[in-house]
C-alpha cells in the first residue's frame, strides 16, 4: 500500500516538474517544438494574422459579407451552366451526350453529389442552399449550407501554391484581386475525381475558372460571371453568368451528407449506373 502511496507522489511531482517546464518555455519556443506538426506557408502571412490583417490596403469596392441564396426565380434548372454549352471535345463530349440522354430519360447519370462526394467548384455555388460569406482585408471565406463546403479567396496579394506540394481540392485555390468595381477570382488545383459539372460532364487537372463578382441593387444582389476553360475538354470559354440574393433573415447550420440515407432516395441509390460510368 505504501509503495503504491510513493508511487503516485513521485508520478504528481514529475507531472507538476514537466508542466513547470512547458510553462518555461515562450510561446514561439512551443510553436518551434511543433513545427513539425503545424501546416505552414514559409514566406506568407495566414490570412489571419493580425499583421497581415493590419497592413495598409486600399479600400475595396464592396463587401460580400452576408448570407446569399442563388436566384432561381426564372426556373429551378438554372443553377446548372448550360445550356447554352461549350464545343465539347474527345471523351468529354461522348459524356455529355450520355447525360443528356439520361436525363431525357430520368435516370441517375454519374450522380457523385448524391453519393456524398463533394459538389466542388462551379457546382457548389448553385445548390439550393444559403452561402454565407466573412470579408476581411485578406481573405474571403465561404460556408455554404449544403454539407458545409469551405471556400476561401485570398485577397492578400499572395502566389499560388507550389505545384508540386499543393494538395488538390474539390473548391480549389482562389486568388482575388479589384479591378475597379469589380473582384477577379481565378482558380486551380481543383480535384478532378468524381467531379462534375451540370450533367456528368467531367473536367481535368487543366480546367481552370475566373469568375467576375460585382453587386448590384444597392449591394442585395450579388453577379457572378464564371468563365471556365478546360483545353482536355471543350474549345475556348464556357462562360455563364448568375446572381444571388441577399437573405438577411437566415443563417446556415451544421449539415453532414449521410450514404445510407441517401441510398433510400430514387435518384440516389446505390448500385445505379450513375456513379459507376
Amino acid at each position: 500500500m505504501k509503495c503504491k502511496v510513493y508511487q503516485r507522489a513521485v508520478l504528481f511531482l514529475l507531472s507538476i516538474l514537466i508542466s513547470s517546464s512547458l510553462m518555461a518555455q515562450t510561446a514561439a519556443e512551443r510553436r518551434e517544438q511543433l513545427s513539425r506538426m503545424i501546416p505552414q506557408h514559409p514566406g506568407q502571412l495566414g490570412a489571419l494574422a493580425p499583421e497581415n490583417l493590419a497592413k495598409d490596403r486600399p479600400a475595396p469596392a464592396f463587401d460580400l459579407t452576408g448570407t446569399w441564396f442563388v436566384d432561381l426565380s426564372e426556373g429551378f434548372s438554372n443553377f446548372m451552366y448550360g445550356p447554352p454549352y461549350p464545343e465539347f471535345i474527345g471523351q468529354t463530349k461522348l459524356d455529355f451526350e450520355e447525360g443528356q440522354r439520361a436525363r431525357a430519360e430520368g435516370r441517375p447519370y454519374r450522380d457523385a453529389i448524391g453519393q456524398c462526394f463533394p459538389a466542388g467548384i462551379p457546382m457548389i455555388m448553385t445548390r439550393v442552399w444559403p452561402i454565407a460569406m466573412v470579408q476581411l482585408p485578406t481573405v474571403i471565406y465561404m460556408v455554404s449550407n449544403f454539407n458545409n463546403s469551405f471556400r476561401q479567396i485570398f485577397l492578400d496579394g499572395r502566389d499560388y501554391s507550389d505545384p508540386d506540394l499543393v494538395i488538390y481540392s474539390y473548391n480549389g485555390e482562389s486568388i482575388g484581386h479589384w479591378e475597379g468595381d469589380e473582384l477577379v477570382v481565378n482558380t486551380r488545383y481543383i480535384e478532378t475525381y468524381n467531379h462534375f459539372i451540370d450533367t456528368g460532364i467531367p473536367i481535368s487537372e487543366d480546367f481552370r475558372m475566373q469568375e467576375r463578382m460585382r453587386l448590384l441593387e444597392n449591394g442585395e444582389v450579388l453577379e457572378i460571371e464564371h468563365i471556365m476553360t478546360d483545353p482536355n475538354g471543350w474549345v475556348g470559354e464556357w462562360r455563364n453568368t448568375k446572381r444571388w440574393l441577399r437573405v438577411d433573415y437566415t443563417d446556415i447550420g451544421e449539415v453532414e451528407c449521410l450514404p445510407d440515407l441517401n441510398d433510400n432516395l430514387p435518384s440516389t441509390q446505390a448500385g445505379q449506373d450513375g456513379l459507376t460510368r
